[in-house]
C-alpha cells in the first residue's frame, strides 16, 4: 500500500530517540511549507498522554500566520502517557475485554486511508508530514516496532537525530535500522547543541553517504507561565522559519521537494531506459514494444509489489494537472517471484541475518574450510530436514540449475564406479537419464540435457535418456480424476484414459494404492518399456530424475504419485550390476529428487519422500531455502553416493564448484528462514487450512495433503465452463483452461487479464486496501502461489477476484 502522489509530497518523521525534537522540527517544516504551498497536512497517527500535550495540538497552536492552510489530525488517541502498545492495552481493558487492540494491518490501513483522503481534497501542490511516536523502534499499538509497522506504507523519511549525550550512536544506529528495511532516508535533522556538538561529527559522516543534514539552534527552555511560554516558543519558530524564507528549514523543504521530483522522474523514465538496456529472461522482446507494458516495481512488502502506474496514464494527465490518485498501486505477487518467496518481501529478520553474515564474513573461501552459517545449515538439512534418515552430506551451490548439474555429476559418477567393468569411455560419455516428459531442471546446458527437447532447450542441447509420458491428477467438475497416457490406458482392463479417484486424499495415499491393479499396470508398462530400450541398444540409463508430485516449468503437471513411486521401485531393480554390499546403498539406478520447486513446504510438506514412501539417493533444494533474499542451493547425497568420489586420487574428487560456494550470507539467511518456517508450521492459519481439507490432518503428518486455498473454492473453480481442470497443494493453485495449444496458448493470460487491475477503491471492503494480482502463465495454464505466511484473509480476497473474473459457474 505504498503511497506516492504527483502533487502531494509526503514525508514521514522518525526520531533517533524520544525527546529529540520531532514535533519541533515537524512544526518548523509545516510552517515553512505553509508559507509556500496552498495546503499542508500533518498527521500524528498515535498520540498518548494529556490532550494539552498532544503533538497535533502543538502544530495547530504554532502553525504561524498561515495556520489556515494547515490541517492537523490524529487517528488513535490515548490518555495514558505511556508507550502506544501499553496505552492501547490499558484503554482496551477500561472499555472491556471485547475491545481489541488494532492490528498492524488495520493500523496501517487507517493511516493509508487518511493520506488518500487528504490527497483527494487537493486542488494544487501540497506537502504532508506524518510524525511517529518516540524512537524508531518504539512499539506501535500491536507491539510491533514502528520501523516495521509503518514499512508497508514506504513513505520517504526524515530522521530527527539525537543532539544529546550518546546521540551520535543512536542517530547512526537509527539510520542503519531504516536502511536495513529499505526506507528512503531523504534528510537528517538535529539541533545544533553547543555542548555535545554532535552535529559536527554527523554532518560530514552523512555527507559521505550523500545524505542531506540540516541543523538549527535548540528551542528555549519551557516556561511555567503559559502566555510567556507561548510567546517564547512563537519567537523561536519565527527565528528558525523567518518570513524571508531563507535558512536551514527552507533549504530542507526545497531539498525534500527535489527528492520527490527526482523519484517521480526516475520512475517515469524507467520503462524507456529498461527497454533500451535490459534483456529479460523468458520474454520475447518483439512483443513488448510499449512503455506501458513494463511493470515498474518501486518497492515490495509482504506479499505485494508496489507498482508505478504513472507511465501507463494518458500523457495529458501527467504534466501539470493535480492528481488525487496514488501513482503506485498494490499488486499481489502471484508467482511468489518465480517461486522464491517464503516469508514475503522485505522481511526484517532475513535482512538482519544477511547483514549479520555480511558484516562478520562477507564471502570466504570454502574448500577445506568451514564457518558456522554453512555448518549449521548443513547439519539442519542433513539430520533434521529433508535429508533426515538417508542423507549424510550437503553440497552447496548457487541456484537450482547448478545444484542439479552437481546432482547429475554425482549420479553419473556413482553409476560409472558401480558399473565400471561394463562401460568403455564412449559409453560413459553417452550415459542417459530416465525421467518424465515435461521435466525441467534448469537452464544450464547439462540440466537441459537431462530433459527431452522442448521450448526451453537450445542449439547445444543433446537430450540423453528416455522420458515416460506420466499420468496426472486434476480436479474436474468437482471430482478428482487420474488421466492416463494412451499407451498406459491401453494396458488397463477398461482401456479408458480417465479414472475417477475416490478422493484427493485417496489419490495421494501411495501405500494403499500400491495394492491396486493400476500399480501393476504401471509396473508392467515401465518394465516392458525399459527392457525394450535395453534390447534396442540405446546407451545405458544411469540415473532416474523426477520432480516429485508437481512438474513446475513443464506446465504445472500434478503427476500421479503412484506412477512416480512405481518408476522409482522399478529403477532400483538391479538386474545388470552386482548387488551392493550394504542395504543402505543404492541399487539399479541412483534416484535424484529435484525438489527445487516443491520442497521445503511449498506443497505443505518438507519433502515429498514421506508421501511417496521412499527416499532419494540425491536431492536438490533451492528457491524457498533463502526466503527469496539471496541465491543459494544445496544438493544432499547419501553416503553411498559420497563414497563413489572418495579416494586418495585428487582427480577422482567432485571437481565442481563456484566462487561463492557456501556463501555465508546465503547460509545465514537460510538458517533464519528455516527457523521461522518451523513456527509457521504451527500457526493458526495453517491449522485452519489443514482442518478445512481434512479434519484429521495435523502438523505432525509429514505426508498430509492440504492447501492454503479453500477446498470449496477449488472445487467450485473446477466447474467453470472455461476451466479444464484445477489442482491445489500447499501454497500452489493451478488452473488449466480449455485450449489445446499448450505453451503457445494465450487463453490463461486473456481470461484472467481483469485481475491484474486494482479494484476501484471502496469496492473491496472498508478495512482493506485494494490490489491487483501479478501472475505468470504457462500457455493455457495459470498458476498462483502464496508465501508460506500469507494470511488466509489475503487468500480469500484473491479467490474472490478469480471467481469474479471467471464468472459464475
Amino acid at each position: 500500500m505504498s503511497l506516492l502522489f504527483k502533487n502531494l509530497r509526503i514525508h514521514q518523521v522518525f526520531g533517533a530517540n524520544t525527546d529529540v525534537g520531532k514535533t519541533i522540527f515537524t512544526t518548523a517544516l509545516v510552517r515553512a511549507s505553509a508559507s509556500i504551498q496552498d495546503a499542508v497536512f500533518y498527521l500524528k497517527p498515535v498520540s498518548t498522554g494529556p490532550m494539552q500535550d498532544a503533538d497535533d495540538e502543538h502544530i495547530k497552536q504554532f502553525a504561524g500566520k498561515h495556520r489556515g492552510k494547515v490541517q492537523a489530525s490524529c487517528l488513535f488517541r490515548y490518555s495514558d502517557p505511556v508507550s502506544p502498545h501499553l496505552a492501547a492495552r490499558l484503554d482496551a481493558q477500561r472499555k472491556g475485554q471485547e475491545v481489541s487492540v488494532p492490528s498492524d494491518q488495520s493500523f496501517v490501513n487507517s493511516v493509508a486511508k487518511h493520506v488518500q483522503s487528504c490527497a483527494s481534497r487537493l486542488s494544487s501542490y501540497a506537502h504532508m508530514y506524518v510524525e511517529t511516536a518516540g524512537g524508531i523502534h518504539s512499539p506501535t499499538l500491536s507491539g510491533t516496532t514502528q520501523v516495521d509497522s509503518y514499512r508497508p506504507l514506504f513513505l520517504p523519511t526524515i530522521l530527527i537525530g539525537d543532539s544529546k549525550l550518546g546521540g551520535i550512536s543512536s542517530t547512526i544506529s537509527s539510520y542503519e535500522s531504516l536502511l536495513l528495511r529499505g526506507y528512503i532516508v531523504d534528510c537528517i535533522m538535529l539541533f545544533r547543541d553547543e555542548y555535545y556538538r554532535n552535529w559536527e561529527y554527523l554532518i560530514p559522516y552523512f555527507a559521505e553517504k550523500g545524505i542531506h543534514v540540516a541543523t538549527v539552534d535548540p528551542p528555549p527552555p519551557r516556561l511555567d507561565d503559559v502566555r510567556h511560554n507561548w510567546a517564547s516558543t512563537e519567537n523561536y519558530y519565527d527565528t528558525i522559519v523567518p518570513s524571508s524564507r531563507d535558512g536551514s528549514i527552507f533549504d530542507t523543504v526545497t531539498h525534500l521537494d527535489t527528492c520527490h521530483t527526482r523519484r517521480l522522474d526516475d520512475l517515469h523514465s524507467m520503462p524507456r531506459r529498461t527497454l533500451e538496456s535490459i534483456w529479460w529472461p523468458f520474454v520475447q522482446h518483439g512483443l513488448v514494444k510499449e512503455e506501458k507494458d513494463v511493470a515498474v516495481i518501486d518497492s515490495a512488502s509482504g506479499d505485494f509489489f508496489s507498482i508505478y502506474k504513472g507511465h501507463s496514464m494518458q500523457p495529458e494527465s501527467i504534466p501539470s494537472s493535480p492528481s488525487t490518485d496514488s501513482m503506485l498501486e498494490l499488486q499481489f505477487d502471484g508467482s511468489a517471484s518465480w517461486w522464491t518467496q517464503t516469508l514475503g518481501h522485505s522481511n526484517a529478520s532475513l535482512a538482519l541475518a544477511a547483514a549479520k553474515a555480511a558484516g562478520r564474513y562477507g564471502h570466504v573461501m570454502f574448500p577445506r574450510a568451514t564457518h558456522l552459517p554453512a555448518l549449521h545449515l548443513a547439519e539442519r538439512l542433513v539430520h533434521h530436514g529433508p535429508g533426515k534418515g538417508w542423507a549424510t552430506r550437503a553440497y552447496f551451490s548457487d541456484d537450482g540449475s547448478t545444484a542439479m548439474e552437481v546432482a547429475i555429476k554425482m549420479a553419473l559418477r556413482a553409476y560409472s564406479v558401480r558399473n565400471g567393468g561394463r562401460l568403455d569411455s564412449a559409453m560413459r560419455k553417452n550415459l542417459g537419464i530416465l525421467g518424465l516428459k515435461g521435466s525441467y531442471h534448469g537452464d544450464t546446458i547439462g540440466a537441459m540435457d537431462a530433459c527431452e527437447e522442448g521450448v526451453y532447450t537450445c542449439e547445444w542441447h543433446d537430450a540423453k535418456g528416455y522420458w515416460f509420458d506420466p499420468p496426472s491428477i486434476g480436479i474436474r467438475n468437482g471430482e478428482v480424476h487420474i488421466t492416463l497416457p494412451s499407451a498406459v490406458a491401453a494396458e488397463t482392463t477398461s482401456g479408458s484414459e480417465d479414472i475417477q479417484a475416490q478422493s484427493l486424499s485417496w489419490a495421494y495415499n501411495v501405500a494403499e494404492r500400491l495394492k491396486t491393479p493400476l500399480a501393476d499396470v504401471y509396473r508392467t508398462f515401465i518394465r516392458r518399456t525399459l527392457q525394450r530400450l535395453r534390447e534396442s541398444g540405446q546407451p545405458p540409463l544411469a540415473a532416474l530424475i523426477i520432480e516429485p508430485l508437481v512438474m513446475g516449468a513443464g506446465g504445472m503437471i500434478f503427476v500421479d504419485p503412484l506412477f512416480q513411486r512405481v518408476i522409482i521401485d522399478v529403477a532400483r531393480e538391479d538386474s545388470t550390476a552386482d548387488r551392493p554390499n550394504h542395504s543402505a546403498e543404492w541399487s539399479g539406478l541412483p534416484v535424484i529428487f529435484d525438489e527445487v520447486f516443491v520442497g521445503l513446504y511449498r506443497l505443505g510438506m518438507e519433502s515429498c519422500g514421506p508421501l511417496l514412501g521412499v527416499n532419494p539417493d540425491i536431492s536438490v533444494n533451492a528457491k524457498i531455502l533463502t526466503g527469496g533474499v539471496v541465491p543459494l542451493a544445496v544438493t544432499l547425497a547419501s553416503d553411498s553416493i559420497f563414497q563413489a568420489f572418495l579416494s586418495e586420487n585428487k582427480t577422482e574428487a567432485l571437481l565442481h564448484g563456484h566462487s561463492y560456494t557456501a556463501h555465508a550470507v546465503g547460509c545465514e539467511v537460510a538458517n533464519e528462514t528455516l527457523r521461522i518456517v518451523e513456527s509457521i508450521k504451527q500457526s493458526d492459519d495453517w491449522n485452519v487450512a489443514r482442518q478445512a481439507w481434512d479434519a484429521s490432518c495435523t502438523s505432525e503428518d509429514p505426508a498430509a495433503i492440504w492447501s492454503l486455498w479453500e477446498p470449496e473454492f477449488v472445487h467450485r473453480l473446477s466447474t467453470q465452463p472455461s476451466v479444464k481442470e484445477v489442482m491445489s497443494l500447499g501454497t500452489v493453485l493451478v488452473i488449466k483452461f480449455e485450449d489445446g495449444r499448450g505453451y503457445t496458448s494465450d487463453a490463461a493470460e486473456r481470461l484472467l487479464l481483469p485481475i491484474k487491475d486494482c479494484i476501484p477503491r471502496g469496492a473491496d471492503g472498508a478495512q482493506n486496501q485494494p490490489f491487483g494480482i501479478h501472475f505468470r502463465t504457462l500457455g493455457n495454464v495459470a498458476y498462483f502461489m502464496t508465501s508460506l505466511n500469507t494470511s488466509l484473509e489475503t487468500v480469500r480476497r484473491i479467490q474472490d477476484r478469480l471467481s469474479e473474473a471467471l464468472g459464475p459457474s
